[in-house]
């Protein structure tokens, strides 16, 4: 039975969407640099938006993120190279769920077409709860597990303060929103510069609670 849990973040760490995603929010914003907008995912992305820090004048209201950014993930997000065989080699040992602030259905879509979505066991979007927090807290109680039966494996400092809010252990990706040093803020258990580190580094980890 596989007793242990890998949440994994979508955006960043399986999806390759960063450029994507910013070019959309800098036609709603046009003098947002990259680096602002990566600054954003230093807590959670829901909760920036609750500030009302988009609503500046020189902000376009006529563009609509998801009108615009959906028909790009659809046709040209592709998967970060070698998660494919990371996520089906993963998939043997430990049970995978999605922890995400996209949309569920466009997440089960793009898995869908790269014919991943059965490796997870389920996917929980935006549309579960803005809060991830919320969702880990969803998870230990329909899987009957808690904070040392999993791991969060993320891109973004937000995600790993979400995660340690409830005694969850990260592993930060390079390869998405966040850069090495900002990642290691959140003092992760480990900061991986490729998919193929993620087996060894998720086992050392697991193997270190028993």
């Amino acid at each position: 039975m596989k007793n242990n849990y890998i949440l994994f973040d979508f955006d960043g760490v399986i999806a390759d969407s960063f450029s994507h995603a910013y070019a959309v929010n800098k036609m709603i914003y046009p003098g947002l640099t990259d680096e602002e907008y990566k600054k954003r995912f230093e807590g959670n992305i829901n909760d920036w938006k609750k500030t009302g820090s988009e609503h500046k004048s020189e902000s376009r209201h006529d563009v609509d993120f998801y009108t615009e950014y959906l028909p790009r993930l659809r046709s040209q997000v592709k998967i970060f190279p070698g998660m494919e065989k990371a996520i089906e080699d993963l998939s043997r040992q430990y049970s995978l769920i999605v922890v995400s602030s996209e949309l569920t259905a466009p997440i089960q879509e793009l898995l869908e077409k790269y014919k991943l979505a059965h490796f997870f066991t389920e996917i929980m979007g935006n549309d579960v709860h803005t809060s991830k927090i919320e969702k880990i807290r969803m998870v230990f109680f329909k899987y009957d597990t808690g904070s040392k039966g999993c791991i969060f494996v993320t891109d973004t400092l937000g995600d790993i303060r979400e995660a340690t809010h409830m005694g969850v252990s990260t592993i930060g990706v390079s390869w998405g929103f966040h850069n090495h040093e900002t990642l290691m803020k959140g003092k992760p258990f480990r900061v991986v510069d490729s998919p193929k580190e993620l087996s060894d580094s998720i086992s050392e980890y697991f193997k270190g609670l028993n």
